[in-house]
């Protein structure tokens, strides 16, 4: 990827293994993610990573991404971030569809650091969410910092 390029291309290749799952891959990455058909559908594989728990985890991973990116360009110094994902799927005008996702960061940043400081972080990151930005489902964030 070259950083001063305005467009960038991430391939995936789908191939189906059986009735109910495939697996995914991608030229630029060694490992393999297979993927069942939803867990509320019959003959599903339970404990699986769904396309509907990629998509929320893509959410939740961009946030994670846009808010290190931040903190480094704010010099936010924190010692642990986790963030929690909900999403929640419902039928609308006859379509089953994810209409929202609540993002839970969890923010432990030291004393030498204000909690202004890292909300704010939060915030600005929020607005630079690449997959989110690219979505019409409803993204709500619950941050939660604690000052150690």
């Amino acid at each position: 990827m070259n950083p001063t390029n305005d467009q960038y291309y991430y391939g995936v290749n789908l191939i189906w293994n059986s009735e109910t799952r495939g697996t995914l891959s991608s030229p630029r990455i060694p490992s393999k993610i297979e993927v069942p058909i939803p867990p509320e559908f019959p003959r599903t594989i339970k404990e699986r990573w769904t396309p509907e728990h990629l998509f929320i985890a893509a959410i939740s991973s961009s946030l994670m991404s846009a808010f290190l990116l931040v903190a480094d360009t704010s010099k936010l110094k924190f010692i642990s971030f986790e963030s929690n994902a909900i999403g929640k799927i419902e039928k609308v005008d006859g379509r089953v569809v994810v209409t929202e996702i609540i993002l839970k960061p969890k923010l432990t940043i030291p004393s030498t650091q204000t909690e202004t400081k890292a909300r704010r972080a939060v915030k600005i990151s929020e607005k630079a969410l690449v997959i989110a930005n690219s979505v019409k489902t409803k993204i709500i964030l619950e941050p939660f910092i604690t000052v150690q």
